[in-house]
């Protein structure tokens, strides 16, 4: 080979070595699909934490990985934008409470998905086990059913004359009734009459607040759903309405005027899955990465709502919550 050749077919090779590496590095793929409306301020919170906690990880949009969100309330519509986010090729999914994870195990087997706000992960047939999930599915749950138990106590004590209480769950998924067996197991240390009400059909649900409250000495419980975070102002306002002290499963609902809840922290769970997807992004599968519980439990208290349902919180109560609304 003659030395211009030579020089020449280097030079070439050097030039075409940045477009290699380019086209080796491709970009990531991310594909998110939730359940609650994409301006819902606490969807807005939990992806906000999802893309800091991918931003502390090294994956900046537009530069090494692409998200692709879907939102889906119904059945058929989650169905759908998660047949949409398969289309698109990712990496891996980010799927938001059971009905999502469903609907995107209908569509594929071999997509990685990392789960959030799941309650019941085995139950609902996603992994063999919470140690070895065994499939193409992980992440994290969002509460054991045993603090089930822990609602009936906390809502006992900030408001001792309750006798009958609605317990608000979604009946289609598996923690629905899960949850409210576990009610009924506690119920019986505190002689009080339990009466479930589902929560996917908005009216038929405030028919059946508006009939228990017909009653004296009433209160509730909203068990965790995608259903009851969906309907959560419509529930917040009926339980105002009819003047039912109320205990719920997630902070929003106290911060949009319930009166007390107890619950994981909903913002930390999406921040840590983009550990889980940082982590499958690099060439983990999700068969080896145990699913997770809550780290941390917040208990939070509305004094305002309490001074208008007449009740006096006692200070013990007030010393053992993670957060006071006045």
């Amino acid at each position: 080979m003659r030395r211009r050749e030579f020089i020449t077919l280097i030079g070439g090779s050097a030039a075409a070595w940045p477009l290699m590496v380019r086209a080796q590095q491709r970009i990531k793929r991310i594909g998110v699909l939730m359940v609650l409306p994409a301006n819902d301020p606490e969807t807005q919170a939990r992806l906000a934490a999802f893309a800091q906690g991918l931003q502390q990880l090294g994956w900046t949009v537009g530069q090494n990985v692409r998200v692709d969100y879907r939102w889906g309330r119904s059945n058929v519509e989650t169905l759908r934008n998660a047949s949409e986010l398969v289309a698109l090729g990712p990496d891996v999914i980010l799927a938001h409470s059971s009905g999502a994870v469903t609907a995107v195990l209908q569509t594929t087997r071999a997509v990685p998905i990392v789960f959030t706000v799941v309650a019941d992960p085995v139950g609902g047939g996603y992994v063999e086990s919470l140690a070895h999930p065994g499939g193409n599915v992980t992440g994290f749950t969002n509460f054991e059913y045993a603090i089930s138990g822990k609602w009936l106590e906390l809502l006992k004590e900030i408001a001792p004359a309750v006798r009958r209480i609605a317990v608000l769950r979604e009946s289609a998924i598996s923690a629905g009734p899960a949850q409210f067996s576990a009610i009924q197991i506690a119920a019986l240390s505190f002689g009080v009459e339990l009466r479930p009400v589902d929560v996917s059909d908005a009216a038929q649900m405030e028919r059946a607040i508006a009939a228990f409250a017909g009653e004296s000495n009433g209160g509730v419980i909203v068990t965790g759903s995608s259903a009851a975070a969906f309907h959560r102002e419509l529930i917040v306002g009926l339980v105002a309405r009819h003047r039912l002290p109320a205990v719920y499963n997630g902070r929003y609902y106290v911060a949009g005027g319930g009166l007390i809840s107890y619950g994981p922290d909903y913002v930390d769970q999406f921040r840590r899955a983009a550990g889980y997807v940082d982590r499958l992004l690099k060439g983990e599968k999700p068969a080896d990465l145990p699913v997770q519980h809550p780290t941390k439990y917040e208990l939070v208290i509305n004094l305002k709502t309490a001074k208008s349902l007449g009740l006096d919180v006692a200070p013990s109560l007030l010393a053992r919550a993670d957060e006071v609304i006045e």
